[in-house]
């Protein structure tokens, strides 16, 4: 029987109505619109396509937002000096430099220059250390946020249960497993952590009560390596040729759906699970840092 779904969307929604009574609250009381800066380098399809449903959303909710754009030739001197002005503009309280960036120019010092107060992406190392240990006035990244909110909001037990994440990147695995591995409500699990450096990896996700795969390998996760009842939540979002389709290609995640989906007691789609969290996170984020800094919060 096929798995519950875990309708991204419909819990992406909720939390953007819960934005936007934020928003109407700090414009009525405090005559405050929170305001995020997204910075764009170089020309990536996936990128841009990300930057411009994140203009939108900011659109829709009722934020402020600005979109900068440089060419993949922008230099690292460049783009800290925009980042430096970004820092100090008032009605900037977000900034979000989207990934990935060209060869010339270190994501981790891009990453560093960031005012923490503003670093809604939660990669800050300031952030990151705070995440750490657990403490709650930095920032998490969006998508590892926004898998602990589908896991909240679909009333999924992490208190002792067993969670292996597929993936150690800064960006979803290692934050992930932070926040659910925390002694905090919504957390105490038993994380697992796996990369391909891993032996016996069928074996140990077997294990799993709450499956995360973050890995970027298309259908990666296959039926052998869930058991029945696992919670089983798709982070992967990769594009796979299909001359069947106008676009050329289709987008699939880390787990392998159709086989999967019978075991699982619940499980995400790709596209419509954890993708429109991240974005919805993101607007949470940006409120919450407009909070912070007029001290609202």
């Amino acid at each position: 029987m096929l798995g519950k779904l875990i309708d991204g969307k419909a819990i992406a929604e909720q939390i953007n109505a819960e934005t936007v009574a934020e928003i109407a609250c700090l414009k009525e009381q405090y005559g405050l619109t929170p305001g995020l800066a997204v910075v764009l380098v170089g020309e990536n399809p996936g990128s841009a396509t990300y930057v411009s449903m994140k203009d939108k959303m900011c659109s829709r909710l009722g934020l402020h937002s600005e979109r900068i754009s440089f060419p993949a030739s922008t230099s690292e001197g460049e783009l800290l000096a925009i980042l430096n002005d970004l820092n100090f503009k008032r009605e900037i309280h977000g900034i979000l430099v989207q990934s990935p960036l060209p060869p010339q120019i270190s994501a981790e010092d891009i990453f560093a220059s960031v005012d923490p107060s503003k670093d809604v992406d939660g990669f800050h190392p300031l952030n990151i250390g705070k995440l750490a240990l657990g403490d709650p006035t930095g920032f998490a990244p969006c998508t590892p946020a926004g898998v602990h909110e589908l896991l909240i909001r679909s009333g999924v037990k992490t208190d002792g249960a067993h969670v292996v994440v597929l993936g150690r990147s800064r960006i979803v695995g290692r934050p992930v497993s932070l926040i659910l591995s925390q002694k905090a409500p919504d957390a105490n699990a038993t994380v697992t952590v796996c990369h391909s450096r891993s032996r016996n990896l069928a074996e140990i996700c077997r294990s799993a009560d709450i499956l995360i795969a973050a890995i970027g390998v298309p259908h990666f996760v296959t039926a052998d390596m869930v058991r029945d009842g696992a919670v089983v939540i798709d982070v992967g979002i990769n594009r796979v040729e299909d001359k069947a389709v106008d676009k050329g290609y289709r987008l699939v995640g880390d787990v392998a759906f159709d086989a999967v989906a019978p075991k699982a007691s619940l499980i995400t789609p790709v596209p419509g699970g954890v993708g429109p969290m991240t974005i919805a996170m993101l607007m949470h984020n940006t409120v919450r840092a407009a909070q912070m800094r007029h001290g609202v919060a």
